[in-house]
């Protein structure tokens, strides 16, 4: 694989991500740091195996309660599918939230883990983030 010398990518920007969007990644190494560039239809791809599993649990009040497993997120609502809608916008906020502040959070050891889910929500919206929860039912 061949990396990429910033001083070249820098000199040459727009072609390098013309590049990357409708060719290929690029790998990019500048002095101590390597890094690479993707277009975000790539990331998608290699983060579609990643679903938003949750735990679904019917509350006494009759309203439903969803918790995630892979993030701590909880949401609730009186049906199902006012739980999931609120569990899809708190994925978004808490990725949105956990990208603010990404140098703290994922150097977290009990955050790390959240990294290729918050990347994820951020580049889907709510109806897309809905459409990759998967929802089972929880021991109450």
């Amino acid at each position: 694989m061949d990396m990429l010398n910033a001083t070249d990518v820098r000199k040459n920007w727009s072609v390098t991500l013309d590049s990357v969007v409708r060719e290929k990644p690029a790998y990019v190494k500048r002095t101590h740091d390597s890094i690479a560039i993707i277009g975000v239809q790539t990331l998608n791809t290699i983060l579609s195996g990643y679903r938003f599993n949750v735990k679904r649990f019917n509350e006494e009040d009759g309203s439903v309660t969803l918790s995630s497993e892979e993030m701590d997120i909880i949401a609730n609502g009186p049906d199902e599918n006012s739980a999931l809608r609120r569990m899809a916008a708190y994925i978004k906020e808490y990725a949105e939230e956990f990208y603010d502040e990404f140098p703290t959070w994922s150097a977290a050891p009990n955050r790390k883990p959240h990294i290729p889910y918050v990347f994820k929500a951020l580049s889907l919206n709510i109806d897309e983030i809905l459409e990759d929860i998967v929802c089972q039912d929880g021991k109450n």
